[in-house]
């Protein structure tokens, strides 16, 4: 699990120069209505590492990858990240994220590799795993990955 820990400090090291070029007007600009500004974006991406951190580390103790999911929306209006402070955000995510990569790399590989049978995937994934196919962890934390990734382009890299 090391290669995808690596990829993930790798993202985050590529990704937060860039993210602190964008002004705090330019992070709390929405790009249309309805639309989670760049400050929307990294708090929903600090809520992700949040429940994942949890669930890969729960993970390598049971048989199951059945987690609670959470509706990302409210989060991140409840949490009011458009109202947070830009570096604030910065700061959080970048530490979670170096964290969590510590954790993947931490994952034994054939607790990684393990396939199982039981899973809530097909509805907490990011690109979905269907309920009858079995999934595993590596799977599950190289979709966190994926998902940083798509999140991290959404974002404009200058003001």
């Amino acid at each position: 699990m090391e290669a995808l820990a690596q990829e993930l400090r790798q993202v985050v090291a590529d990704a937060e120069p860039a993210l602190r070029r964008l002004s705090p007007a330019a992070a709390a600009q929405r790009p249309a209505p309805g639309k989670w500004s760049p400050k929307e974006i990294l708090g929903h991406l600090i809520d992700s590492a949040s429940n994942n951190h949890q669930r890969f580390v729960r993970a390598q103790f049971t048989e199951a990858l059945v987690f609670p999911g959470y509706d990302q929306a409210a989060w991140v209006q409840a949490q009011r990240y458009q109202q947070a402070d830009w570096e604030e955000l910065l700061t959080c995510w970048a530490a979670f994220n170096r964290r969590l990569a510590h954790v993947i790399a931490a994952v034994p590989a054939e607790v990684a590799a393990r396939p199982r049978q039981q899973h809530n995937l097909h509805q907490i994934a990011w690109q979905t795993v269907p309920e009858a196919t079995p999934a595993t962890l590596a799977y599950f934390m190289q979709d966190y990955v994926g998902h940083l990734r798509h999140h991290l382009r959404q974002i404009p890299q200058t003001d």
